[in-house]
């Protein structure tokens, strides 16, 4: 069996030392989900750029935290912060169902899924914002066909050297994060053969993928620096990491997920990120090294995720073998079991994974769907109702 971990304490001599406070108890952590839609022809799955006609339709609870993303054919909404994922859901299904409702009355439907169905050929209209022009200008054909859909949790942390600690810890898991909520296997009017194909456009950007392994803040900053003067981002807003630090409010944020189908599997996801990252966080405070999981190594295993979802295998980093990827998914669960049991979660995120295992991931479910007839309409039909859909435990 190969040795793919190696166990790296990290340097604290730029930062005050964390493990006195191994005795202090965490309170649950906060939450905030962002996340992002396609707007499309209901009989043809084709993406409509009438964003801005669509935000000025919507009314309602949650109607004025729904803003512009990348492409005219997109649609971002943004939580409040949260700590009772009962709350979140609430919270999310509202602001979806104000975009769907205002879809509708345009005649268009509302998908949370990964990739636009029917293609995206060439560079898509681009929202009105001279940054993403910007980005065009310099990045070039790496703009072709993007328009993917993700959703990021923000788990707040507001010391970031500790947050960056967390972070080492969570890089082993982030394979099975995605895999779990892989929901984007249709683009170009094909199953591509990924259950994320998401994952794969993303990948596209220098600067998307797993976090490094960071030693201190000081190392944070001097490779964001480093991209920086080397043209690979242009801002601090392009660190398209997995998790990242947030510039902008005090948390650390998971990007490793595509947009999940249903409000309810939404927060399953943020319930088990938030899961992840007090683990981490206590076992951070205890002085328990993260597993510096190879880097190379870490990139194959989010491959392997976008690849296969939960429905096939994972590569575990831990042992260096491919196995089902429910098995890792269980593994995770019993590694923050304490923590959602405490938290009161653990019932909950229980059920809706027992839906999944039932129903199938994302994913399979789009797949099911097009192996009916081979028609778009039908996955289109299909995600339109999942997207405004309530189910909570």
């Amino acid at each position: 069996m190969p040795d793919v971990t190696r166990e790296v304490q990290f340097d604290t001599v730029h930062g005050p030392s964390l493990v006195a406070q191994a005795t202090a108890s965490s309170a649950t952590l906060t939450l905030g989900v962002e996340e992002e839609f396609l707007l499309v022809d209901p009989r043809t799955g084709r993406v409509v750029p009438a964003a801005r006609e669509i935000r000025e339709r919507a009314a309602g609870p949650g109607a004025d935290r729904l803003v512009f993303e990348l492409t005219q054919f997109q649609l971002e909404s943004n939580s409040a912060v949260h700590v009772s994922l009962e709350d979140l859901h609430g919270d999310l299904l509202e602001m979806r169902r104000a975009a769907a409702g205002a879809a509708a009355s345009a005649g268009l439907g509302l998908l949370a899924c990964g990739t636009a169905l029917d293609g995206n050929a060439g560079v898509p209209p681009l929202s009105p914002c001279p940054r993403y022009h910007a980005m065009h200008r310099e990045f070039g054909a790496v703009m072709e066909g993007q328009g993917v859909c993700g959703c990021h949790v923000h788990v707040g942390i507001g010391d970031r050297e500790e947050a960056l600690r967390v972070s080492n810890h969570l890089r082993p898991w982030l394979p099975a994060v995605q895999s779990l909520a892989a929901n984007s296997p249709i683009a170009d009017g094909r199953d591509t053969g990924y259950a994320s194909w998401r994952a794969l456009m993303m990948g596209r950007w220098p600067s998307a993928e797993p976090p490094p392994f960071f030693r201190s803040l000081r190392h944070y900053e001097s490779l964001v620096d480093g991209m920086l003067a080397g043209g690979v981002i242009m801002d601090r807003k392009m660190i398209y990491w997995l998790v990242r630090l947030s510039d902008h409010v005090p948390t650390l944020e998971i990007r490793a997920a595509d947009v999940c189908p249903t409000a309810g599997e939404a927060v399953m996801l943020a319930g088990l990120v938030r899961g992840l990252a007090e683990t981490a966080l206590r076992d951070a405070r205890a002085g328990v090294p993260a597993p510096d999981v190879e880097d190379t190594l870490l990139r194959a295993a989010y491959w392997r995720a976008a690849r296969d979802g939960v429905d096939g295998e994972a590569f575990d980093l831990l042992t260096g073998a491919r196995v089902p990827a429910w098995r890792l998914v269980d593994r995770l669960l019993e590694h923050v079991r304490p923590v959602l049991e405490e938290n009161g979660d653990w019932t909950p995120l229980t059920l809706q994974l027992d839906r999944i295992r039932h129903s199938g991931s994302g994913a399979a479910r789009q797949r099911a769907a097009y192996a009916r007839h081979g028609r778009l309409r039908e996955v289109t039909e299909l995600l339109m109702t999942q997207t405004a859909a309530s189910c909570w435990a």
